[in-house]
Parts: C-alpha cells; structure tokens; sequence
C-alpha cells in the first residue's frame, strides 16, 4: 500500500464504519463483507474481487492500533489544509499534492520496500525529514539517512507445477540470477589492497544541500554518485561498482493445494540489502499444467466418467483412478447421465488435515447406431418398457393442433 492511499481512501467508508467504530465493530463489518465478497463465492466476478481487497487492505490498517492512529492523524492533518502552499502569507495557494513529499521520500524511509507500508517508518518520520532537509531519521548530518542500511529489491520468477505436484504439494529447487556483492573487494568497488576515500566535495555525506525559503533541499552529489565515497583503483571484477550478478540455488516449497496464478512470498529471499541492510523478498508466480484426465474445484478434484445405457439401467461398480490409486464406487440402477458421486477425502489434502473430495460426473454414452441382435434387445426393451409422462406436453400439442 503506498503512502499516498492513506490520504486518498477512506478506510472507514469501505468498511462501512464511523471513525468512532470500535476494534469489535471494525472486525465484525469486515468479517461480513470478506464472508460475501470472498473469490470462492464469486468466482469470475472482478468487481467482488476489488472489494474484497480494498476490505483487506482497509481492515490491515484500522485493525492496528498504531496504524489506525497515524491514519487519522495523518488524514485530519492534510484535510485541514495545513500543508497548502501560500499558507504561510496567508495568501490563497493552491492545494498541496502528497505525491510531491512521498515520491521524494519513500527511499528514505524504508527503501524498495517503503511503499507497501506507510513510508516504512511510519507518521512522525515523515514529517520530520520534510523539515529537516529530507532525512527520514530526524536533525542531523546531511545525508545520514542515505548513508544507512538499505532494504534489498524484491525479485520475481514463475515456476510451472504438475498437476499432481500442485495438489500434493512438492519441493524444487530454483535456479536465480541476482546481484549481490562482489567476493573479489567484498562490495568496496576498490581494487583488492586500497580502499574508496571519502568524497571531498559531499564531505562523505552523499548528498548537497541548499535552501530555498523555509525548506532545505538535497540531492546526490554529483562527483561521488551520492555513495559518499571515491575508488581511484577500481576492483577488475566488479569495475568498481562493487557488485556482480550470481547465480544462486534455493529450495522451495510449494503447499498442497497451490492453486494456478498463486504468488508465493518468501521473506528474505531477494536481492541483499545496501550497507547490511535487510534483503528484499522472493515473489513465485505458481502456473499449474493442465492434467488430461482430473479437473479442479476448489479443494475438491473432478473426473468424467461414460458408462453404457445398460450400466445407468442396471447400476454398476464403477473402478475410477485417483492421485492416490483406485476407488470403487457404486452407480444405482437407473442412475441418469450427469449424475455426481463423490469419493470423500480424494481430493486436495490441506497441511490443517482437511481434504476435498474427489467429484465423479457419469456420461451415459449413447451409440450413435445398433444392428442385428443388439437392435432387436433394444425394440423388445422398448416394447416392454413405459414410456416417459409427457402429459403436459401432449396437452399443449392438443391445444396447437385444435
């Protein structure tokens, strides 16, 4: 969620609450609206799906006291018109936009990762870096915040499942391409027996200042790159930038029931932090090849099954596969086609214990001819056999007809 949606979404709205609510009263509206607009009850339905999300999103931040508090405090701040420019003259200026503080600071405050949650550092940070030259950790030497750890980029990659791996779940290895630090200057960028100097110009900082009215301004020096630091002997491995693209190996794990265009998040697992700081995350996107025997519902697998007009007439033992092997199940005499029977506890096994079953549709097959005896069996079955109640329907053919 970025910074920006905390002012242009009423989380109160969408949850249907005052901004009086209580914790219980928050939970409670959210429940019902995730109960009713939840993807398995309106499957294909895009708009339920945006709102069961929009719901999520609003509950993540009022149900957290802290976040609920610097919501508010951050929403009636803005909407008083506090931050306006022309507001210290008293002159009519024109409206301030957010996007001008949050797109300069999210790096500060939290690095690839400040925008999912408010800046990464919350309320009060914020607000202290726009006044004290743009460092989300208060008064202090220019630069300081830059200078410190920086949280590592998120990565992405797909993996394609099997079927049966998707329902059972399995554990691959994968194979990424990411930087990371150079082995050869350990991350220095210098040559193996120098070391960078401090930049003279920043003074080590990384960044210039300047002032323009009320407001100290930075930017990243030009001569050092905004790192603070110069390699006048640059690492031949790396060229000085200190790191290389590796290639590495993790093994994951893929849970039962992993569904197709499923993202799994794995925490830590991205590329490494700048100066120690804290890696980014690993993102799977899930594809789950089509199996040409089972379908999927749910937790719940399905298999189509034909049998002949004598085995819906008669009924059967019908033996049909499972992942885990056969199972026999019984067919009733006179069982019509598109009949559902269940094998319970065949279908996708949860790691909680629950299982779906496995839903068998019959297809009463019809030949599309008989001849000689097989003819003959069916004229006397015909024969013998009542033919279906169309009473209403001879009724209406009477009515067309006179």
């Amino acid at each position: 969620m970025s910074s920006k949606d905390w002012l242009e979404k009423d989380f109160y709205a969408v949850l249907g609450v005052t901004r009086s609510a209580s914790p219980d009263e928050i939970k409670k509206a959210y429940r019902k609206l995730a109960r009713d607009l939840h993807p398995d009850r309106n499957p294909g339905n895009k708009e339920a799906e945006e709102k069961f999300k929009a719901a999520s999103e609003a509950y993540d931040v009022l149900a957290d006291d802290k976040k609920r508090k610097e919501y508010d405090e951050m929403r009636s701040l803005f909407g008083s018109g506090a931050f306006r420019r022309g507001a210290r003259t008293g002159g009519g200026g024109t409206q301030f936009d957010p996007s001008d503080l949050f797109g300069g600071f999210a790096g500060a405050a939290g690095g690839a990762g400040a925008d999912r949650r408010f800046g990464g550092s919350g309320f009060s940070d914020i607000f202290s870096s726009i006044f004290s030259g743009g460092q989300a950790g208060g008064p202090g030497p220019a630069g300081a915040a830059r200078r410190g750890p920086q949280r590592g980029r998120d990565v992405e990659t797909e993996v394609t499942l099997d079927f049966a791996q998707a329902v059972r779940g399995t554990t691959l290895p994968l194979s990424l391409r990411t930087p990371g630090a150079c082995d050869t200057c350990r991350g220095s960028g210098a040559k193996p027996g120098t070391t960078p100097r401090s930049c003279a110009k920043c003074h080590g900082t990384g960044l210039i200042s300047s002032n323009q009215g009320s407001f100290s301004f930075s930017e990243p020096c030009r001569d050092c790159q905004g790192s603070g630091s110069i390699v006048d002997e640059k690492c031949p491995e790396c060229r000085g930038t200190g790191g290389v693209t590796k290639t590495r190996t993790i093994n994951v794990r893929f849970p039962a029931g992993v569904a197709d265009g499923q993202r799994i998040r794995l925490s830590g697992r991205g590329e490494p932090g700048d100066r120690n700081g804290p890696a980014g995350d690993l993102y799977v996107q899930v594809k789950v090849r089509p199996d040409d025997l089972f379908g999927r519902s749910g937790d719940d697998l399905t298999l189509t099954v034909p049998i002949t007009i004598a085995e819906a007439v008669l009924g059967t033992d019908l033996k049909v596969p499972t992942l885990d092997g056969p199972v026999t199940l019984r067919v009733p005499p006179g069982t019509p086609s598109g009949r559902k029977l269940r094998a319970r506890g065949k279908g996708v096994v949860r790691k909680e214990g629950q299982a779906g079953d496995l839903i068998v549709t019959v297809d009463v097959q019809i030949p599309a001819g008989v001849t000689g005896e097989a003819r003959d069996v069916l004229e006397k079955f015909a024969k013998l056999t009542p033919p279906p109640a169309r009473e209403r329907i001879d009724a209406r053919l009477r009515r067309a007809a006179g």
